[in-house]
């Protein structure tokens, strides 16, 4: 009869101690929003992966893609449980593809920002700690919510678009930036289409749009990065740094776009340097 009792003791604890099964969640609730007055019926999801012992940050996770597809696990889903296993809550964001529909994304990130917000009692998250990270045109999606941001609107008949959609902190690894010949030319026309005026290349041109309220920064980029030139990354971190807005920039000496696939030296050398980084920056545990 004892050995019963301690196999069942034992499984209790193992299962209060196991981590909540990852939620999917409906981003809007009937017709998304195109940015241009026009509504349309698109399933757009995140999923929400939370750790057995939550820190109070959350991390919006950005997939790649080039704006024409979503690379959901190396980009995505991998990296929410990196996060959950130093107790960040990781929400992967399934962001509507543009079709030259350029604010459509961004919609998509600001529109979870101010949800993650609106749950952050439930999930055990601080509402001072929600951050955005983004690989490649994720990335560019990433530094976009990180540049384009309001406090929310008070008279919102609905009380998520009520709060702020500023991100607490941005983690770019190897980042698409800016709409220049410097860019990455398929995202940017899937994003803008093609023959965009000057004033959206510029609009979201993101090392162009920075002030002294854009969150800190942290970005990993591969010097021999062909698809997307580490130029992004240093022209970005050079114009937070005009603005004093802290920004950390870690050239890696090799990996290419992808860093190998997701492995080695210098994959793991972001995922240590970051989370040091969140942890300096009062964003996480140490």
């Amino acid at each position: 009869m004892k050995p019963f009792l301690a196999l069942l003791v034992l499984a209790c604890v193992t299962t209060s101690n196991a981590a909540p099964k990852p939620e999917r969640i409906e981003l809007w609730k009937g017709k998304a929003p195109s940015g241009t007055g026009k509504y349309s019926e698109e399933e757009t999801r995140i999923t929400v992966h939370r750790p057995t012992q939550p820190n109070g940050a959350a991390v919006v996770i950005c997939p790649g893609g080039g704006y024409g597809g979503l690379v959901t696990g190396g980009e995505g889903h991998g990296i929410a449980k990196w996060l959950n296993g130093h107790g960040i809550t990781g929400v992967v964001l399934e962001y509507r593809l543009p079709k030259g529909r350029a604010f459509v994304p961004l919609l998509d990130a600001q529109r979870t920002i101010r949800l993650i917000r609106s749950r952050a009692e439930e999930w055990n998250l601080k509402t001072d700690r929600i951050g955005i990270m983004g690989f490649s045109a994720g990335g560019h999606l990433a530094s976009t919510a990180g540049t384009h941001f309001d406090d929310g609107d008070p008279k919102a008949k609905d009380p998520v678009q009520r709060l702020s959609c500023r991100p607490d902190f941005m983690v770019l690894v190897y980042p698409v930036i800016t709409m220049t010949a410097k860019g990455h030319s398929g995202s940017r026309d899937r994003l803008l289409g093609k023959g965009a005026s000057q004033k959206m290349l510029d609009l979201f041109s993101n090392e162009k749009q920075i002030t002294a309220r854009t969150p800190p920064a942290y970005l990993a980029h591969a010097v021999d990065d062909r698809p997307v030139p580490p130029e992004n990354s240093r022209m970005f971190h050079a114009a937070l740094k005009a603005k004093g807005v802290p920004s950390v920039y870690l050239e890696l000496p090799d990996g290419g776009h992808g860093l190998n696939g997701y492995k080695g030296p210098s994959w793991d050398a972001w995922q240590s340097s970051s989370i040091k980084w969140l942890a300096k920056r009062g964003f996480t545990s140490r």
